[in-house]
């Protein structure tokens, strides 16, 4: 079976130099935050060309925070996408504030500047677009939007570690937030996550909210949390973000096999997928997802869906009034998505097979080319 994502193969060709870190990290005591994290913290700040970067437990507290950070609350409202994972919507309601969901643009199916403006009300304080699967939203148009409004941005970029277009994911908005969860492009040995920004207030911030909202130990000045990043995480990381950029090279060359290789009938996320792409997912859209799912295995290939049931469709968010048909785009795309093997070691070979079984399976099927012709409303 060829593997939807393998850390495996990853960790073969890293393995001493992680178990060397780890170990000075478990020799050296401290195990909560400490030298690793903050190194790691300097080291991924100049990598996103930031000059602050805050780490923390996880991607979900990552997005909390920075709102909190921005002063969002009881009260506000928070425009972001219902094409996103939930921690997207869920961290917007951890603050009290509530998610205003606006639908996707049909070929990035990243958020649709043109639908910002409306959602706007006096309350809005926050636009959050998300790099869904690693492509860089439409952040100029974004910008304009919200800074013509008033508006912070903050930026989802939990699928988008190095994705690159004059910044790096992340730097574009206020505040830029990550998850470090093990199956992302840079993944922990665990969870963890970074908030990035300019703003060395809206850093201290972030700093003092993830450790109790101390100014000082045992000086609380503000309602906290702990979110603090563990010393093994930042060290393991550590040692993964200089190999950031060859493994997303190596997503890129996957990804544009596939859209060479793939039948040109077969709907799908298009290309072509240049630096503003880290490639983090390959999504097609066959006409009938399990059967093709279905066929794929029997193939010897495994596969993900990412994601099946948007948001707003959730029923843990239902208060929030967004019933079947309110986001067509979002909601087309999200019954038919299908994600195929990524991942920095999928060997040419086995890019080969994959694009072999799809095609079979494409042969029994009437698909549309592009997600433009297949989505629009």
């Amino acid at each position: 079976m060829i593997p939807f994502f393998s850390l495996t193969r990853q960790y073969v060709g890293i393995a001493n130099d992680v178990e060397q870190a780890v170990l000075a990290t478990l020799r050296s005591g401290h195990y909560v935050l400490g030298e690793p994290v903050e190194n790691f913290e300097t080291d991924f700040a100049a990598y996103c060309g930031t000059d602050h970067a805050v780490a923390v437990n996880s991607g979900t507290s990552a997005l909390q925070l920075a709102l909190l950070a921005a002063g969002v609350g009881p009260g506000d409202e928070v425009i972001t996408v219902a094409n996103t994972f939930i921690a997207t919507v869920a961290a917007i309601v951890e603050t009290g504030a509530r998610p205003v969901l606006i639908d996707v643009d049909p070929v990035t199916l990243n958020m649709d500047p043109d639908a910002i403006a409306q959602a706007i009300t006096p309350r809005t304080k926050v636009v959050m677009p998300v790099h869904l699967h690693g492509r860089l939203a439409d952040m100029e148009a974004i910008l304009t939007v919200a800074r013509s409004h008033g508006l912070m941005v903050i930026e989802d970029a939990a699928q988008a570690h190095g994705a690159t277009r004059g910044k790096r994911a992340g730097a574009f908005g206020d505040l830029g937030c990550f998850s470090f969860y093990p199956g992302k492009n840079l993944g922990a040995a665990g969870e963890g996550g970074a908030v990035v920004t300019d703003d060395p207030e809206l850093a201290r911030k972030v700093r003092q909210l993830r450790d109790w909202g101390q100014s000082e130990r045992y000086m609380h000045q503000i309602k906290g949390y702990n979110f603090r990043m563990d010393a093994i995480q930042g060290a393991v990381l550590g040692v993964k973000l200089p190999h950031l950029d060859h493994w997303n090279a190596s997503r890129r060359r996957v990804a544009n096999a596939y859209e060479k290789g793939l039948p040109p009938s077969l709907a799908r996320a298009t290309g072509p997928f240049g630096e503003d792409h880290a490639c983090h997912v390959y999504a097609i859209l066959p006409e009938d997802r399990d059967a093709f799912r279905t066929g794929l295995a029997e193939a010897g290939v495994a596969t993900n869906s990412h994601y099946p049931r948007p948001v707003h469709l959730q029923p843990a968010f239902a208060y929030l009034g967004y019933g079947p048909g309110s986001l067509p785009v979002t909601e087309a795309y999200a019954q038919r998505t299908l994600s195929l093997p990524m991942f920095p070691e999928l060997t040419p070979e086995e890019t080969a097979q994959v694009i072999d079984a799809v095609t079979a399976l494409v042969e029994k099927t009437d698909a549309t080319r592009t997600i433009k012709e297949e989505f629009a409303i």
